[in-house]
């Protein structure tokens, strides 16, 4: 039952839950202020106990803070609706730093390229070599971020999952931004120095290996972390 001046007792002469909720509220109030002195309340005034406060402090609660709601129940178990936030940002970051890299390296082994078309067309066509593993970047950073989005939920999503996915994100990302670098300072001196001696053409490739391997360390730690799972529950 419920009046103008607020909750009272039910029919069977039990409080009802606003009014326990409240006197719970109350006890806890003046447990804190026993204890600090003047804390966010007004002080009270000269002459009364400080473990007495107005009434109004408990009329004037909100009850709807004493209820659990859906959000409150998804912050308390980890699963706020912030987290696939990060989820999303670390399937934009594999996509985007892998293509920085993935584009870098393409058009600074392009250059190296365009310049042996004018000094020795017939090796053109052996170093375009550069200019395909650069693109493979692209490549690794569209794999992690599927795979990553495809996992991103609405609900039942905790903060676990998101650090985990934006930490994939992160990892392919930024090392396949390192490889694309790498390629394309080596695509653009090596095509060079090939079209001056052939025999170079080997050691070019080694060195294009190497790097690429770089990027394809970071692929494997993402689908790792990528893969990981929690026993949360929201």
């Amino acid at each position: 039952m419920k009046t103008a001046s607020g909750p009272v007792e039910r029919m069977d002469g039990s409080p009802s839950v606003g009014t326990r909720a409240r006197a719970l509220v109350v006890r806890h109030i003046h447990s804190a202020f026993a204890v600090h002195s003047c804390p966010p309340f007004p002080c009270p005034v000269s002459g009364t106990s400080s473990t007495h406060y107005p009434s109004e402090i408990a009329s004037s609660f909100p009850l709807s803070l004493l209820v659990p709601s859906e959000a409150g129940t998804m912050a308390s178990t980890g699963c706020p609706p912030a987290a696939p936030f990060f989820g999303f940002m670390g399937a934009a970051s594999a996509l985007v730093f892998s293509n920085l890299g993935a584009a870098y390296g393409t058009a600074k082994s392009g250059v190296g390229v365009s310049h042996m078309g004018v000094l020795r067309p017939e090796l053109v066509m052996r170093c375009v070599l550069p200019v395909a593993m650069a693109g493979v970047l692209g490549i690794y950073g569209l794999i992690v971020a599927i795979i990553v989005s495809g996992q991103v939920l609405e609900h039942n999503y905790s903060y676990y999952l998101g650090f985990a996915h934006l930490a994939a994100g992160l990892t392919n990302g930024l090392s396949s931004l390192a490889a694309g670098i790498c390629v394309g300072i080596v695509g653009d001196a090596g095509v060079r120095a090939t079209g001056q001696n052939p025999k170079l053409y080997v050691i070019m490739v080694l060195i294009l290996i190497f790097a690429e391997a770089l990027a394809l360390y970071g692929l494997i730690v993402a689908l790792v972390v990528a893969g990981k799972t929690t026993t949360i529950r929201c």
